[in-house]
């Protein structure tokens, strides 16, 4: 496994949402992140019925219920919600998952990780950081900046962002 799709700040635009979704299937991807700012707790059980792999997901500062976000999330169990911060292993690839840029650059910078992704700002970011890569994949809701996501390929260590196109 690892082709990653990475989502962050959907504050439930459902439709961008479901777009992002369709596109990340055709694309072959095996895991999913959020990178938080899902808003409602309904957006666990849109993205956990429209990807059947594991979905890894942290808290963003616009996250309504917590505590029904997790309720949610324990009903299906490929999804895994981390709090506000995820250490993960996805093939062999160790990625690090927090919403805020600032940190996100301080953990790219421990030389620890091959991915870093991150969101808040709603702006798309990608660089390296010695051998990690620091992403940013843009914002799904689409207000401030053309709604993208970004795919990861471990096995060629290369990313990319996808705009959100219409359903097809």
């Amino acid at each position: 496994m690892s082709v990653i799709a990475i989502f962050s700040d959907s504050h439930d635009n459902i439709w961008n949402l479901a777009r992002a979704l369709e596109q990340a299937r055709a694309h072959g991807a095996e895991a999913l992140i959020h990178c938080g700012d899902l808003c409602a707790p309904f957006v666990v059980k849109q993205l956990a019925e429209g990807f059947d792999g594991p979905i890894h997901l942290v808290f963003g500062n616009n996250d309504g219920d917590g505590r029904l976000i997790q309720t949610l999330v324990s009903r299906y169990p490929h999804v895994t919600h981390h709090g506000i911060y995820a250490e993960l292993t996805v093939g062999n690839r160790r990625v690090a998952v927090i919403h805020y840029p600032e940190p996100a650059l301080r953990i790219a910078q421990s030389g620890q990780f091959d991915l870093v992704c991150y969101g808040h700002d709603h702006r798309k970011h990608h660089e390296r950081i010695g051998a990690c890569h620091l992403v940013n994949p843009g914002e799904l809701l689409g207000k401030d900046h053309a709604p993208t996501w970004g795919l990861y390929d471990g096995e060629r260590d290369s990313f990319g962002w996808i705009a959100v196109g219409p359903t097809t």
